[in-house]
């Protein structure tokens, strides 16, 4: 087994799937570390109560919250990480997002790079990555050198009716941008089907553009390549000045293995990430790796989420729902001068999604009736870099410190729109607000992790320099959603793969 490469990328998700990708073609040896394996292809695939409610493609490890009570997260270690199962929807930042922001709650802090700096980036994450969608009608999107590489989603009736009451209301819908293999012209050219198993769940026919089939499989084969799987990494060891990693600890079968590489790229995901770095503490790094400024695991963000069932009396019997965004109140309204959020349609829920958020002993065929007349609503909002919210390692697992903030702007934004989705035409306008189903997700509800390693000019603030380069160890980047330094109210998911393909360029550069 050959013990040293000229690249060691640990992890495969958005971060790592894609800069291993970007670095393929340089001919350097890889080494691609993958805790997990591939996610299987089977009828599971498509089970909402496997996926939902046995979370059957979620890990069984447990963490614990600032109470210390046991915390069950939603996330899963496969190849491609997380975007094995997410929803495919692939936002731009907006331009705004890069600068510093006023929030009814505190200020969410400028980056030390701007959206310019990411522009092109961006351009080419969304080729990489298949999104479809329309330029121009989003009311918030930033400039583009180029349009969107496929066209839109079409929505099927009744999503397209209630566009268009939301457009007669003076709204802005559009097309969220959806990273899939869809020919909207020629379904025989697709691999997807446009079915009611896509958001939360893996795609049996691997339709959706993903770090495992838009970027690992691709290149797993090629000689400079070598990956490896269910190999979890323990430990990283920097020489004894402190300033280079000399190793990569890792077991395989339960043996333990030492690698070591001329740079390390670490893409664990924000969570586990911080923790790698803190479970790494040694002489030179007592606090954790490259944690002098004491920054490495402060400032997690999650974002504010919620799902909301909208109910109407006309039935929904739409298969692939998620098609329309609208962003008219990300920066607020009239009536309330600070950021609010953004709301975009999720896929079709079913009774098994909703069990366990009902009224126990709810018969079935509520379920089912409710399921089939609603139309169904994503939140997300920004919530504030915060030092106390913060991942730690203590007693061999990991703990998140979490308290929610900057709620009042999120929470407008829910009652805001939910009065109007009961103000829209007759035939299209939805039940009283409390006829819904809401929920606002809960911590476990990680997809969204972001900022615990955040990058900056000074090195007293920020774990990582504007490289993603560790201000004190010369051979270390990292690229997952840790660098952020706020999370503005989009996915993280095209900003964390437009960040890894400029950082493999960076590297590029360097041979």
């Amino acid at each position: 087994m050959l013990l040293h490469y000229d690249y060691i990328i640990i992890g495969t998700g958005a971060g790592g799937g894609t800069i291993a990708k970007v670095l393929a073609d340089t001919g350097k040896s890889i080494l691609i570390l993958e805790r997990g394996g591939f996610l299987p292809q089977e009828k599971e695939n498509w089970d909402s109560g496997a996926v939902f409610q046995e979370e059957r493609y979620h890990t069984k490890e447990v963490w614990k919250d600032k109470e210390g009570n046991d915390l069950h997260p939603g996330t899963g270690y496969w190849i491609g990480g997380n975007t094995k199962v997410y929803g495919a929807a692939l936002f731009r930042l907006r331009e705004r997002d890069f600068g510093e922001l006023q929030h009814c709650a505190g200020i969410s802090p400028s980056w030390p790079l701007k959206y310019d700096d990411f522009e092109k980036y961006y351009d080419q994450a969304e080729k990489l990555f298949d999104v479809h969608g329309k330029t121009g009608e989003d009311p918030t999107e930033p400039f583009r050198s180029e349009p969107l590489p496929f066209e839109g989603v079409a929505d099927e009736p009744r999503i397209a009716d209630v566009r268009t009451a939301l457009k007669n209301y003076g709204l802005k819908p559009f097309d969220i941008p959806l990273g899939i293999k869809l020919n909207e012209r020629n379904r025989v050219e697709s691999l997807c089907i446009k079915c009611d198993t896509c958001d939360g769940f893996p795609c049996l026919l691997h339709a959706k553009a993903d770090a495992d089939i838009n970027c690992i499989r691709p290149i797993m084969h090629d000689s400079n390549i070598t990956l490896m799987i269910d190999a979890m990494v323990e430990k990283l060891i920097t020489n004894e000045a402190g300033d280079q990693i000399r190793g990569v600890e890792t077991v395989i079968n339960g043996e333990k293995i030492t690698f070591t590489a001329e740079t390390i790229i670490v893409s664990c995901g924000a969570i586990n990430s911080a923790a790698l770095f803190l479970k790494s503490a040694n002489e030179k790094h007592p606090n954790g790796l490259a944690n002098k400024s004491d920054q490495v695991g402060r400032n997690f963000m999650k974002h504010q989420s919620a799902a909301m069932l909208a109910i109407s009396f006309t039935e929904n019997p739409t298969k692939f729902q998620k098609t329309i965004a609208l962003t008219d109140f990300y920066f607020g309204d009239e009536d309330f001068g600070f950021p609010m959020g953004s709301i975009q349609l999720m896929g079709k829920s079913n009774r098994y999604m909703l069990t366990d958020d009902a009224p126990i002993f709810t018969p079935v065929k509520i379920l089912s009736e409710m399921a089939q007349h609603s139309v169904d609503w994503w939140f997300t909002g920004e919530d504030l870099p915060d030092q106390e919210n913060r991942v730690m390692w203590k007693d061999g697992k990991i703990h998140l410190n979490y308290t929610i903030n900057n709620e009042e702007g999120f929470d407008r934004l829910i009652k805001k729109f939910s009065k109007i989705l009961t103000e829209l035409e007759d035939d299209i306008k939805f039940l009283p607000e409390n006829i819904n189903i809401s929920k606002k997700i809960p911590l476990a509800g990680v997809a969204h992790q972001c900022g615990t390693l955040r990058f900056g000019t000074d090195p007293e603030t920020s774990v990582l320099d504007t490289n993603c380069k560790t201000h004190e160890i010369d051979n270390l980047y990292v690229v997952d959603g840790s660098f952020f330094p706020s999370s503005g109210a989009v996915n993280p998911s095209l900003t964390i793969i437009a960040n890894a393909i400029r950082v493999g360029e960076h590297l590029k550069s360097l041979i």
